[in-house]
């Protein structure tokens, strides 16, 4: 369908999650051919394991069928009963025979694409009614190939047939003159090399099937192009929602970010492109922690807020700049940097504590370590 509407060619192999969603809906590789064979094998098998206790059993309940006690003959109300106790022994008799054939019917699509169960495989859909559509699959490429495939089969087991009726034709009239048990016997034995024969015949045609089952489930799973493409996308997500979901990210870690500058000592400014928000835990161990940072406008947001909350603003542009380039949200302030900002807090402090009369010298400048040299 992708390749009529957009013209581009399936020459890219399905991916995994294609694959995925084809088998949710029931497309997997299936062989009939396959599942015939093993079904067929089986009950070959299944007669010659239970040969013994099948022929025993059923030369017994022919017995019985067919010569029933004398009080059955005498007393018609007892026929019902005895129909239904050679109903039961049948169905006991055959029980086996059934198990061991229901198994391999379902070893056929365990060993090819697993056992399923898709309730889109068996939904109703209008389309199948459509004879136009069903003309078209009829005389597509598929159905011609499932034409041929069903020709060769009937031919080739017909062939095999003849042979197995010539080959086994005396025995068959040989059956006439034996007894009940005997006959059983043969005849248990003539369907057996039946089955084994005609199961041979089918190897072959399976052999071709199944390959070409897995060949034409591949080709009609592959992708064009344009389909990875789109299929990347949503798995990826579309670049304009990432994008758009990052930019929710940052305005949200922002309005958090903002939210504690009120908290903050001291904001470190540039003072008019960066703004660092220092919070110093007095009772703790560790160094001052970076509770907000920004550049431009956030700055800009970050100075407003401290105004509006007395938090002290000081402007040391070389100490904002290394201070916003090394360190991130939460993270205590590098070591080397401790002794410039243990000097301001130390300033703040006192402003805090002095009265309107006290003079406060601002301390001089610390230079930064040699590693922060470009930020001077």
């Amino acid at each position: 369908m992708a390749e009529e509407q957009t013209g581009q060619e399936r020459s890219e192999q399905p991916t995994a999650k294609r694959l995925t969603e084809a088998r949710k809906k029931g497309q997997v590789a299936r062989s009939r051919e396959l599942n015939t064979l093993l079904v067929m094998l089986a009950s070959a098998l299944a007669l010659w394991l239970l040969s013994g206790p099948a022929m025993s059993g059923m030369t017994s309940l022919f017995s019985e069928a067919l010569s029933p006690s004398g009080d059955v003959l005498k007393q018609a109300e007892l026929v019902p009963t005895h129909l239904m106790h050679v109903l039961l022994s049948a169905l006991t008799l055959i029980t086996p025979f059934l198990a061991i054939t229901v198994v391999a019917a379902l070893a056929g699509p365990a060993l090819m694409g697993g056992l399923l169960f898709s309730a889109d495989a068996i939904a109703f859909k209008a389309d199948k009614l459509d004879p136009i559509k069903g003309l078209g699959r009829v005389f597509s490429t598929k159905g011609l190939i499932e034409l041929v495939k069903a020709l060769l089969k009937f031919f080739l087991v017909l062939g095999v047939a003849v042979l197995i009726y010539k080959y086994l034709e005396r025995d068959v009239m040989a059956l006439i003159t034996l007894d009940v048990v005997e006959g059983i016997a043969r005849s248990g034995n003539m369907v057996m090399i039946a089955l084994v024969l005609l199961s041979a015949t089918l190897v072959l045609i399976a052999a071709i099937d199944v390959p070409y089952q897995l060949w034409s489930h591949n080709k009609q799973m592959r992708m064009t192009k344009q389909e990875i493409k789109d299929e990347g996308k949503e798995t990826d997500g579309r670049p304009e929602v990432k994008a758009r979901v990052r930019q929710l990210q940052r305005e949200v870690s922002q309005r958090r970010m903002l939210q504690d500058v009120p908290d903050a000592d001291v904001v470190i400014t540039n003072p008019t492109h960066y703004s660092v928000a220092l919070k110093y835990d007095k009772d703790g161990s560790g160094a001052p922690r970076v509770v907000a940072k920004g550049q431009d406008l956030i700055a800009l947001k970050i100075r407003s807020i401290a105004i509006e909350h007395d938090v002290a603003i000081y402007e040391e542009p070389p100490l904002a700049r290394a201070l916003h380039g090394t360190t991130e949200i939460g993270d205590e302030i590098p070591g080397p940097l401790f002794l410039a900002v243990a000097r301001v807090l130390a300033y703040v402090y006192h402003l805090r504590k002095s009265t309107p009369t006290d003079y406060i010298p601002r301390p001089a400048p610390v230079e930064l370590p040699s590693e922060f040299a470009e930020y001077h």
